[in-house]
């Protein structure tokens, strides 16, 4: 990996850097080598909550397998691992080729797969001996892994009315659970199920007793194997799963799947940690911040940036102004600014009623974001800081 011209947020019109180097040398992101906006990791926030989470799970008896498709940086998803991931989880069969390639020895894909290409590469990286996992809701989706040759190893996924994949009912996963069983090559390895877009703790608590019904149902008719797979858990519900689920932990290994908690957020995950529910359990931080310039300030109570769409996620929450920058290096806390729009590459940033936003075309203000799944895939190399802003290290991600 090496960073050029193409690299946005780096500043190499003709030389080619070299990341070891850049981490070696320690540059200030204010120094030039960097230009706006730019997308930055503060690295004592995801050490901070990768600890958060292996003890969590450590405490309540779970694997841990977070879902790569928040970053898929291989500097975090090697992070994760070392701190005692179990495995990684990925939502397309790209992903898991890329994890593949990247050494993840144990994959669990959480999504249907019935491409038969991707089947086919499947088994055969299977025979080779590599863990990997994947859910199927159909006979149909189990006759297409049969008709990859095998072997195959699959979970059979509950979902919920309007929700995503997953049966609707438990007598279907017993059906998806026999199917697999007649279909050669292919072997069930447990249950799982996603229970993020429910709305409430009642919901979600009322889907994972179905959960556990399920799985006490295709281990009562002998559809499970002597260690199956029991997996739950996004980003917002964890604690939940773990109230619901840690009782079966003698009788299944228990995956969690959460993967926004690697950087968490200022906005939607904020909200919606399970911390926030139990503070005595941990808590996250916000690990992900963008600094961006003020181009213009046309008029009184409102200031335009140079950030917009193509830089930073807008589907669960716009950007958040935390802090402003002037040219001469002083700081002070954004307060009073909001981001009301976004344009492709401009940000909307206004002030109370009657009020002016004390804003300088060429000061940088630092953003915090909602929602890091949608963060990572704006940007293809990021910058690790410490807190004095210093770069120790470049991500590389695959988008």
């Amino acid at each position: 990996m090496s960073i050029d011209w193409r690299s946005k947020g780096f500043w190499s019109p003709e030389e080619v850097l070299d990341p070891e180097r850049i981490a070696a040398e320690r540059p200030s992101i204010f120094g030039g080598g960097f230009t706006w906006p730019l997308l930055v990791v503060r690295r004592a926030g995801v050490e901070a909550n990768i600890a958060t989470m292996a003890a969590f799970c450590e405490r309540h008896g779970f694997d841990f397998a977070p879902h790569a498709k928040t970053s898929m940086a291989p500097g975090l998803i090697q992070a994760q691992l070392r701190a005692g991931a179990w495995g990684m989880t990925v939502a397309t069969a790209n992903q898991a080729l890329i994890l593949r390639r990247l050494g993840v020895e144990r994959v669990l894909i959480a999504n249907e797969i019935l491409d038969p290409v991707a089947l086919r590469w499947l088994a055969a990286e299977r025979a080779a001996g590599w863990e990997v996992y994947f859910q199927v809701d159909s006979v149909a989706g189990v006759r297409a892994a049969a008709a990859a040759g095998g072997p195959l190893s699959v979970l059979a996924e509950l979902g919920h009315p309007g929700g995503r994949t997953g049966v609707r009912t438990l007598d279907e996963l017993e059906t998806v659970a026999r199917a697999v069983e007649a279909a050669p090559g292919v072997e069930l390895a447990g249950v799982t199920a996603y229970e993020g877009q429910l709305p409430d703790q009642y919901a979600v608590d009322e889907f994972l007793d179905r959960l556990v019904e399920g799985f006490e149902l295709l281990a009562k008719e002998g559809l499970l194997p002597e260690q199956p797979i029991l997996s739950a858990g996004g980003s917002a519900w964890f604690d939940r799963v773990a109230e619901r689920l840690e009782g079966f932990g003698r009788r299944a290994r228990l995956i969690l799947r959460s993967g926004a908690s690697v950087t968490h957020d200022d906005g939607f995950y904020r909200e919606h940690t399970p911390f926030v529910r139990v503070p005595d359990q941990g808590g996250l931080t916000a690990a992900l911040e963008v600094w961006a310039q003020v181009l213009s300030a046309p008029e009184p109570g409102l200031a335009l940036v140079g950030m917009g769409k193509r830089d930073v996620p807008f589907d669960e929450g716009l950007p958040e102004p935390q802090e402003i920058r002037d040219a001469s290096g002083s700081v002070r806390p954004a307060a009073g600014l909001r981001v009301t729009r976004l344009n492709d590459h401009h940000t909307y940033l206004e002030s109370g009623p009657g009020g002016g936003t004390g804003l300088e075309p060429g000061d940088l203000i630092r953003f915090g974001i909602s929602h890091p799944c949608t963060a990572f895939d704006k940007w293809r190399d990021i910058p690790v800081v410490d807190e004095e802003r210093r770069v120790v290290e470049v991500l590389h991600t695959y988008l």
